[in-house]
C-alpha cells in the first residue's frame, strides 16, 4: 500500500521540488483551505502525534533497562472518578510520559542549532538503526525453532478475535472466537494500523526539499528506495518473530516489547540489553528526523500566511526554531493525553485520509496544470493511484466503524481547521486592508 503511494509521489515531488511537501501538494492541486487543513492536521495530529508515539516507544524500551522510567511509575494521579467496573479512575502522569517529552526537547534544542547537527545525528542514528534491525532479523533466522513456525502457521488462515472473558478482571484469560464477513475487514483494518504507523513518515523527505540537492532527481528515489528498505525490515522482522515465538506470547509481550522478548529467545538474558539499546537509538535517530522535518510544513504555511506569522521566522542558523518549539509543545501535550496505541489509530486514521487527497491530486494536476514539468511520472498510473485510493479509502471508513473512539477524535481535530482557516484569512485581510 505504501510502495504504491510512494511511486505515484514522485510525480508531485518532480513538480514542486521545494519545502513543504504535501501541504503544498494539496494546495496546489484543490485550494489553500485543502493545504490549510492538511498542515492544521500534520500540526495537531499527525506529525506531532508520531513524535509522541516515538517518544512513548524510546520510553517503553528504556524503562527495561531503567525501571524507574516505567509507565507504571506513575509521579503524579489525581482521582477523577469511577470506571465502568466500579474501581476510582484517575489522571496520572508517569515517569515514562516525562522521559518522552525530554528526549522530544532534547532533540528540538539540537535541531534549532543548525540542519547540520540535525543531519549528522540523523547519519549516525539511521546507519546504526539498520545494521541493528538487519542483526536481528538474521540472527533470529539463525535461531529458528522449527516447532514454533509449523505452530504458528497451522491455522494462520482461520481469522480469530481475541478477547477479554471480563474486561474487570483480565486474570481470567481471553475468548479466542472465529470472525468472517464485515467483521473480518474490520480486524484486518485494526491490525494494519501498526503496519501503517511503521511506513508512516515515509513522505517526510518532501518537507526539506528547498534543502536537498537536486530535488526533481534525489526525492523521488529517496521515496521509493526509503520506503522499500522499510518494508523489507517490516516483513523480515515479522517473519522472525514467528519464527522463534508463539502467537501468544507475540500478542501478549510484556509492555508490548516484543524485540526484548524476541531477543530473549535468541540471545538469552544478556541479548535482550543489547537490543533495548539498539530499539531506543532507532527511535531517537526516528525521532529526530521527524522534528527535523516537520517545522518545514509550518514555516512555509506561514509564509502563505496561513500559520502563526512567527513560524515562519528563522533563526541566526537558518532553522524555523519558533516553528519546531511550537511542535514540540504539542507533541508534549499528546505525550501527556493518550497510551502508544491510542495515539496509532488516531495518527493512522488522520494521515491516510490525507494521502488519499494528495494521491488523487495527481489525476486533478495533469488536468489542471498539463504545462508543469514532469521529470518524473506516476509509476503504474493510472492504476497504482487507483489502486491506493480504494485500499486508503477502505481502510479509513473500516476504523472510524470498527475503532472509533479514536478515529472520530482525530477527525474532529482535523474538521476544526476549517473555522481557524476562515479565522486566518480574514485576519489576512485585514492587515493587507491596513
Amino acid at each position: 500500500m505504501t510502495i504504491s503511494a510512494a511511486v505515484s509521489y514522485g510525480e508531485l515531488s518532480g513538480m514542486f521540488p521545494k519545502a513543504g511537501g504535501q501541504y503544498v501538494y494539496l494546495k496546489e492541486a484543490y485550494n489553500p483551505l485543502i493545504g490549510f487543513l492538511y498542515g492544521w492536521s500534520f500540526f495537531a495530529v499527525i506529525q506531532t502525534g508520531t513524535i509522541a508515539a516515538v517518544g512513548v516507544a524510546f520510553s517503553k524500551y528504556a524503562a527495561y533497562l531503567i525501571p524507574a522510567l516505567s509507565e507504571d511509575n506513575k509521579l503524579i494521579s489525581l482521582r477523577t472518578g469511577i470506571n465502568a467496573c466500579g474501581d476510582p479512575s484517575y489522571f496520572s502522569i508517569s515517569a515514562a510520559q516525562v522521559a518522552s517529552i525530554g528526549i522530544i526537547g532534547l532533540l528540538t534544542y539540537t535541531n534549532t542549532r543548525g540542519i547540520q547537527g540535525g543531519k549528522r545525528i540523523q547519519n549516525i542514528f539511521t546507519s546504526t538503526k539498520l545494521i541493528a534491525l538487519f542483526g536481528l532479523i538474521l540472527a533470529g533466522f539463525v535461531a529458528f525453532r522449527p516447532e514454533v513456525w509449523h505452530a504458528n502457521w497451522a491455522g494462520a488462515w482461520t481469522a480469530t478475535k481475541t478477547s477479554l472473558r471480563d474486561a474487570c478482571n483480565p486474570a481470567l484469560g481471553f475468548n479466542i472466537k472465529p470472525i468472517s464477513g464485515a467483521a473480518l475487514f474490520g480486524g484486518i483494518a485494526a491490525a494494519m494500523v501498526g503496519s501503517v504507523f511503521s511506513s508512516d513518515a515515509w513522505n517526510n523527505v518532501t518537507f526539506i526539499a528547498g534543502e536537498i540537492k537536486n530535488p526533481q532527481k534525489n526525492i523521488g528515489a529517496s521515496l521509493f528506495f526509503g520506503t522499500l528498505i522499510v518494508t523489507i525490515i517490516y516483513i523480515g522482522a515479522n517473519l522472525m518473530y514467528v519464527s522463534v515465538l508463539p502467537l501468544n506470547e507475540i500478542a501478549h509481550a510484556e509492555k508490548d516489547r516484543i524485540a526484548v522478548t524476541a531477543a530473549n529467545v535468541i540471545f538469552g538474558k544478556g541479548g535482550t540489553v543489547i537490543i533495548a539499546l539498539l530499539i531506543m537509538v532507532a527511535t531517537f535517530g526516528c525521532n529526530n528526523g521527524l522534528i527535523l522535518s516537520g517545522a518545514r510544513v509550518y514555516y512555509t504555511m506561514a509564509k502563505d500566511k496561513l500559520f502563526f506569522s512567527k513560524a515562519g521566522t528563522l533563526n541566526k542558523n537558518a532553522v524555523p526554531h519558533w516553528a519546531l518549539w511550537a511542535q514540540f509543545v504539542v507533541a508534549s501535550i499528546l505525550c501527556l493525553s493518550g497510551k502508544y496505541g491510542d495515539l496509532l489509530d488516531m495518527i493512522s486514521f488522520v494521515v491516510v485520509i490525507f494521502y488519499v487527497l494528495t494521491i488523487a491530486g495527481i489525476f486533478i494536476l495533469r488536468k489542471k496544470r498539463p504545462d508543469l514539468p514532469r521529470p518524473y511520472k506516476a509509476f503504474g498510473y493510472p492504476v497504482l493511484p487507483i489502486l491506493y485510493i480504494l485500499m486508503g479509502i477502505s481502510f479509513c471508513t473500516l476504523l472510524i466503524i470498527y475503532k472509533p473512539e479514536f478515529t472520530w477524535p482525530g477527525l474532529i481535530i482535523a474538521l476544526l481547521g476549517i473555522p481557524l482557516y476562515f479565522i486566518a484569512a480574514s485576519g489576512n485581510r485585514k492587515t493587507s486592508g491596513n
